[in-house]
């Protein structure tokens, strides 16, 4: 029995009124208080704005991001309700910017269709400012509040008169809540360019006051205008995206847009109510099971394979592919750990029959690029037999035997994973001198011969015929590809190591295509590391400093006095010139190393620029390499 007499009673039970539980609890609302949920604000009010566009009332939407970080949205909506809420009392416009789950999607009849994943919107956004503006622009008039921290900081008043219809939202993050209050123009123009894609009529511009950038977005396109996008870094096997639509009753609208490249990755991108439900969902499984029975029926009713052929499998067909699916319904249930896969039961059966009759149709009227992608699946088929033995060579078993690893691997004592970490190095020099400094109980080596396949322009059958990759699979234990489990890894870290130079950049590069291409799950857990060797050993005297960058070296020497005669200085070429206990001391002692975990914050933006440094157009990675120059930090030519 515990001996502690404090009482529990009922003086002890708070209670948050109005919008004090959002701040209290802002991750429960928004996902985080980090860059991700800063981002996340923007697009609770554009939402609502997409909202009215959805019910046929909005055709343009401003984002401008001010100076201060402050964020303007502007749209020619009808403007939020401007008179007294019956059951509240109150200006409507004051409950919808200070009630939780106060609004027009909740059964009112104002929204068939809502998008936005929590559907808190202008609440919270209020709620987690310093400051927050509404100005409506309705019945001939212009209306106005102001809001401190949520609550009410002037009352609800006509401010002037306007022929215009629509809402301004003006808010200001608040700093005791978010940990970084800088917006990303990048993150935001990524995922407003993905709304205009997905909403085809509406025009979203976004203007960037900190540096003069802007963007227009406006694609009359759609989605089918979306894939040509996804594709523009790529080789199309046939010019014009496939498109399909139609919908069920009032329930479900479904839009899909499909196009072929001659890669052998597939890109399936989908979303329910502009929501990208990452985790899939029921819209997913319906598209993939249409698309597999359609090919296989027109395969065989064209004589493509025989009565007797095994069936193409779904990765045959979708080998290449890069498709958008969209679909839109009144009353979508989100499951999963991040609520992004759609749950719908019955979205399977109306996606699957919608797709499956508008691409059978299309293959009979088109039947040039029916053959065309009937011939590369069957090649993929073909392939993924050949692989299928070189697979096996890289199979784990249950229990591990030591003479099943890879002959070059210096396997580490512990067989906990979750203690274990395994460095891929470049080259046996710097390969030995890390199996000589390392930690034997828990870190494990793996020494590369050179530059490792570039993943990106090879099919599974000569990737797996690669002893480098071979090597890297058996070692890590998970698989690869469709197969790949992360749950059955040997280690928690895998910490690519290569030298500071270009090669050695080239070399980091082509593991990460490897690993975003047929482990992702490696990276998207977090299990992958980036080693940060120095690059300099400054010396003075019995001092010793090893620096990281220029700019720390500059700092360096600025304590030692400045740069003179009784300073050394060494720079550091590779890993090879260091000894095992320098390599230690500065790149794998956990107490001292320095570790950039590998992230991806968006799939489509981590494949495009995996497609753009390893495919074959040169173009794109000349723009890629002219933008990013400036953000280089360390480059040794």
């Amino acid at each position: 029995m515990s001996e502690n007499n404090e009482v529990y009673d009922e003086s002890q039970i708070q209670v948050l009124e109005g919008l004090e539980a959002v701040r209290k609890r802002p991750g429960m609302y928004i996902g985080s208080t980090s860059s991700r949920g800063l981002h996340h604000l923007v697009y609770e009010i554009v939402d609502n704005s997409i909202d009215e566009a959805l019910a046929g009332f909005c055709k343009n939407i401003d984002v401008i991001i001010h100076k201060d970080n402050s964020i303007t949205v502007v749209d020619d909506g009808r403007g939020m309700p401007v008179g007294i809420h019956h059951k509240m009392n109150k200006p409507t416009v004051e409950v919808i910017m200070t009630v939780l789950h106060a609004g027009g999607k909740f059964g009112g009849g104002a929204y068939k269709v809502s998008g936005g994943l929590h559907g808190v919107g202008a609440s919270v956004v209020n709620a987690l400012s310093e400051t927050c503006e509404v100005e409506v622009r309705s019945e001939g008039h212009i209306w106005k509040q102001v809001y401190h921290r949520g609550k009410v900081a002037s009352p609800f008043e006509k401010i002037g008169d306007s022929d215009e219809h629509g809402t301004k939202i003006y808010f200001k993050p608040d700093s005791d809540i978010f940990e970084d209050t800088e917006y990303d123009y990048d993150v935001l123009s990524q995922r407003l360019r993905e709304l205009a894609f997905l909403n085809k009529g509406i025009r979203i511009s976004l203007v960037d006051e900190r540096s003069d950038k802007s963007d227009d977005f406006h694609y009359e396109g759609g989605i089918k205008s979306f894939v040509s996008y996804l594709n523009r870094n790529k080789e199309p096997i046939f010019n014009e995206p496939i498109y399909v639509e139609g919908q069920k009753e009032d329930k479900c609208y479904v839009e899909v847009a499909i196009q072929y490249n001659d890669g052998y990755t597939e890109n399936i991108f989908a979303f329910a109510n502009n929501i990208d439900t990452v985790e899939g969902g029921t819209h997913l499984a319906g598209f993939k099971s249409a698309l597999t029975r359609v090919f296989n029926d027109y395969a065989k009713k064209y004589g493509f394979i025989k009565e007797n052929d095994r069936n193409l499998s779904g990765d045959d067909i979708r080998e290449g592919l890069t498709a958008v699916i969209s679909v839109k319904l009144t009353d979508p249930q989100f499951e999963g750990q991040t609520k992004t896969k759609l749950g719908n039961s019955e979205v399977r059966g109306i996606v699957d029959s919608i797709v499956a009759e508008k691409v059978s149709t299309f293959l009979e009227e088109n039947p040039q690029i029916g053959k065309i992608i009937i011939d590369k699946s069957m090649v993929a088929a073909r392939a993924r037999e050949a692989a299928k033995k070189a697979r096996e060579l890289t199979r784990r078993k249950s229990v591990l035997e030591s003479t099943a690893l890879p002959g070059k691997l210096a396997d580490c004592a512990s067989r906990d994973p979750s203690e274990c970490e395994i460095y891929i190095v470049e080259g046996d020099s710097a390969g030995g001198s890390a199996k000589q400094g390392r930690d034997r109980k828990f870190q494990a080596i793996l020494p590369l011969r050179g530059k490792i396949l570039n993943v990106e322009k090879q099919r599974i059958d000569r990737i797996l015929g690669s002893e480098e990759i071979r090597a890297m699979i058996t070692a890590f234990g998970g698989g690869i590809g469709k197969d790949f489990d992360v749950s059955k890894i040997r280690y928690h870290r895998v910490i690519i190591m290569t030298d500071a130079d270009v090669d050695g950049a080239h070399i980091r590069t082509l593991i990460l295509t490897f690993f975003y291409r047929y482990m992702k799950q490696l990276i998207e857990e977090g299990h992958v590391y980036i080693a940060q060797p120095p690059l300099y050993r400054v010396a003075k005297g019995k001092n010793e400093v090893y620096s990281y960058s220029d700019k720390e070296l500059e700092s360096v020497l600025t304590e030692f006095g400045g740069k003179d005669s009784n300073v050394d200085i060494q720079r550091y070429k590779g890993l090879g010139e260091m000894n095992p206990e320098q390599l230690w001391e500065t790149t794998m002692n956990p107490e001292h190393r320095i570790l950039k975990k590998v992230n991806i914050e968006d799939a489509m933006a981590a494949d495009e620029t995996f497609t753009i440094l390893m495919g074959d157009k040169v173009a794109p990675r000349r723009q890629f390499i002219q933008d990013n120059a400036s953000k280089v930090e360390n480059l040794d030519i």
